[in-house]
């Protein structure tokens, strides 16, 4: 299929344009439509992306404003396919599922959610530097708009400081790409993302430069102590809010870091990149430990995330082909597993009235309280926590074994944050789903199969990935691969025993 990768763009924007001239009741069918048209694309897209190629696919390149150096450059490899699945996946249970979060207004909401979508794939699929900083700042005022519409009581606040932390992040991003592209170039700026891999500039300057760009995305991610925003802002967002925010914007974060740190900087990077892994190491540590102090359910899922984050982070820091690997399976796992404790949460909000740990209490009850989805919880937290056999543990462990050998004491601290994800789920757990009811007055409305229908959908993938995680890692070994090869002293290959059907590529990557 021609032009794929601007469809996947275009498509969503246009229908949410054409959604807004639709009748009210007549939006959600238009919507639904356009999310599931997208889905199959990015479903037509995994059939047509070839794994043992590490170089961008499919891509298309259209002259635009050529002497400022941006064209409309578009290409996917395997750090970029599972964020674009994820991130249509995502719309499409918010589109199709999440209506009854918003009493108001919801077909503004549809229009907006479709154009966020449009921003994030765009930016995901951007080969060059200035459409990459396009699109990023695209999805920010949508984003602001849904969160201080139909956020809570602090909604305006922390839509503010929302938009106030990632202007800050896109204004430090443009700065680094604009000298960057000045710096490579005699004359006409380059931003050509493949042609900046192969410019050579002085290692104080590339260090400059690097550390630019990291505060920049660090802010988005965002890592500590950067994160002063992601609690009140996922706290006030509603429940199909902090899916998408939560689940696959903030991904836009640690993908710069990625493929912008560190495939563009790979000599500073070497460099820093002891110093970056001690800051995962203590941001793990952080996050949990705040997350254990916390009494309102969904702000200790926001401060885990902040934890979880920082696996990416020390993944990234490490650079070896099976920590990236890891890192990159950590995005989709963590989205996957973010989206569910934020959607169940938000059922036990609405359903009990509360979010309190203090007051809820056996929700576990088969007749009178929330049974299925205190079961669902049960298995968000054992994801989260890197149980065995769930999508969460396989990320989590990639990223150990790639980065113990490098970076021990940060791994270690990484790995001792894992066992506090415990703790704190299991406070979450016991005082939620355990305990007697109190028989005066909890006799909760009942979960609708519907409601918990992208509750199932999410968790049956936490399981099937778990179970099967090549189904999510083999699209992303061989670009792992050519990403690591680039940093100085860098000889790891990932498992032959995980990806049996790429071992070849990772021998002959080694050998040279």
């Amino acid at each position: 299929m021609p032009n794929i990768l601007s469809a996947l763009i275009w498509l969503p924007a246009i229908g949410a344009l054409a959604i807004a001239l639709l009748p009210q009741n007549q939006s959600k069918k238009g919507a639904v439509i356009v999310a599931s048209a997208v889905l199959i694309l990015d479903f037509i897209l995994l059939r047509q992306f070839d794994t043992n190629i590490p170089s961008f696919q499919l891509s298309e390149n259209l002259p635009w404003l050529e002497n400022l150096g941006l064209n409309y450059s578009l290409g996917i490899d395997g750090l970029s396919l599972p964020l674009v699945v994820l991130n249509g996946l995502l719309t499409w249970l918010i589109v199709c599922f999440c209506e009854k979060q918003i009493t108001e207004r919801f077909k503004l909401f549809q229009v907006l959610m479709l154009l966020i979508h449009a921003g994030v794939t765009g930016a995901i699929l951007s080969t060059n530097t200035l459409l990459f900083v396009l699109f990023y700042e695209l999805e920010l005022i949508p984003l602001y708009l849904v969160i201080a519409v139909w956020g809570g009581a602090q909604r305006s606040y922390a839509a503010m400081k929302f938009l106030i932390f990632t202007a800050v992040s896109g204004i430090l991003i443009l700065v680094g790409f604009l000298a960057l592209g000045w710096l490579a170039a005699d004359s006409t700026p380059i931003f050509d993302y493949s042609t900046l891999q192969n410019i050579s500039l002085p290692l104080e300057v590339q260090i400059t430069l690097l550390l630019v760009l990291l505060l920049g995305f660090s802010i988005k991610a965002p890592f500590v102590p950067f994160h002063t925003w992601l609690p009140d802002t996922y706290v006030e967002s509603t429940t199909p809010t902090v899916m998408m925010l939560g689940g696959v914007v903030a991904k836009l974060g640690t993908y710069g870091l990625f493929r912008f740190c560190v495939g563009l900087f790979p000599d500073a990077w070497s460099i820093i990149s002891p110093y970056v892994a001690l800051w995962a190491g203590l941001g793990v540590l952080y996050g949990a430990m705040v997350a254990i102090s916390q009494k309102d359910i969904k702000r200790m899922v926001a401060y885990s995330s902040i934890g979880h984050m920082s696996y990416i982070l020390l993944a990234a820091a490490a650079a070896t082909p099976l920590s990236l690997a890891g890192g990159i399976g950590q995005m989709v796992s963590h989205g996957l597993i973010l989206s569910l404790l934020f959607y169940l949460v938000g059922v036990i909000e609405e359903k009990v009235g509360t979010r309190d740990l203090d007051v809820l209490n056996g929700l576990l009850n088969p007749l009178r309280g929330l049974p299925t989805t205190s079961a669902l919880l049960i298995l968000g937290g054992m994801a989260s926590a890197g149980i065995p056999g769930l999508v969460g543990f396989i990320a989590e462990f990639l990223i150990f074994q790639g980065s113990f050998t490098k970076f021990p004491i940060p791994t270690i601290f990484s790995i001792i944050g894992t066992g506090l994800t415990a703790v704190y789920f299991l406070i979450l757990l016991n005082r939620t789903c355990f305990g007697k009811l109190d028989n005066a007055t909890a006799y909760y409305p009942k979960v609708s199969g519907l409601e918990q229908l992208p509750a199932v959908i999410l968790t049956v993938l936490i399981l099937f990935l778990g179970v099967q995680p090549v189904w999510l890692f083999r699209w992303s070994e061989v670009s792992a691969i050519q990403l690591v090869s680039r940093i100085p002293e860098s000889t790891s290959v990932i498992s032959n025993t995980l990806f049996p059907s790429h071992s070849a590529v990772g021998e002959d990557k080694q050998e040279t």
